[in-house]
C-alpha cells in the first residue's frame, strides 16, 4: 500500500479487541510518513463514536502512530498550553481505507502543567475478562505505560515542545496552500 504524503487526508478508525468499530475520525491531515511513523493533524475534525455519535474536535490536535510501540499520542494544543491524551494501543496498521489500530482501554493524560493521570483502569479490566485479552497483550501493554511515562517524562519525541511547535508551524503553512 502507498504511504500518504505530507497534505493528503487519510481516516483514522480504532478498533476495540473483539473488533467492533469503536471511534472514526474523517480527514486527519498527514505531515509525515515515515517507514514505522505518521504524524499527523485534526482540527476542527468530524468525530463519529460507535453508536453514530457525531462531534467535532475544538483545538488543533498533533497525532502521533508507531509501527512498534503499543500507544499513539495526541498533542492538543490549548490556549493554556500543550496537554497530550495517549491511547494504549495496538500498533498501526493502514490500507486503502484508513490508518487502523486497536484501542485497548487504558490512557495517560499529561495536562499542560505537566500532571499524569493513568485513566480507564476499570475498563481496562473489565474488556480485559470480557474481550480475553491474553497475558502476552497484557504485559505488553504495561510494559507500553512504562515506555510512554518514560518519554513522558524525559520530553521524547511528541513531549517535546519544539516537536509541538515545528508540525503546528508545517500544519499552518499547509493549510495556507
Amino acid at each position: 500500500m502507498k504511504l500518504p504524503k505530507e497534505g493528503d487526508f487519510i481516516t483514522i478508525q480504532s478498533y476495540k479487541h473483539d473488533g467492533s468499530l469503536h471511534r472514526t475520525w474523517r480527514d486527519t491531515m498527514v505531515l509525515k510518513t515515515t517507514e514505522n511513523a505518521v504524524i499527523g493533524v485534526n482540527d476542527h475534525t468530524l468525530v463519529t463514536e460507535h453508536d453514530g455519535r457525531r462531534w467535532v474536535t475544538r483545538e488543533p490536535a498533533i497525532v502521533y502512530f508507531h509501527k512498534k510501540y503499543w500507544f499513539n499520542i495526541i498533542a492538543m494544543i490549548r490556549d493554556n498550553g500543550v496537554s497530550y491524551y495517549c491511547n494504549l494501543a495496538s500498533p498501526y496498521v493502514m490500507d486503502q481505507e484508513a490508518l487502523k489500530y486497536i484501542d485497548y482501554d487504558l490512557d495517560v493524560k499529561v495536562f499542560a502543567d505537566g500532571e499524569k493521570k493513568l485513566l480507564d483502569v476499570d475498563e481496562y479490566e473489565l474488556h480485559k475478562l470480557q474481550m480475553s485479552y491474553s497475558p502476552e497483550i497484557d504485559f505488553i501493554l504495561k510494559e507500553n505505560v512504562k515506555i510512554l511515562v518514560d518519554w513522558i517524562n524525559n520530553g521524547k519525541g511528541p513531549f517535546s515542545q519544539s516537536y509541538v511547535n515545528i508540525w503546528y508551524k508545517r500544519y499552518l503553512e499547509l493549510k495556507r496552500r
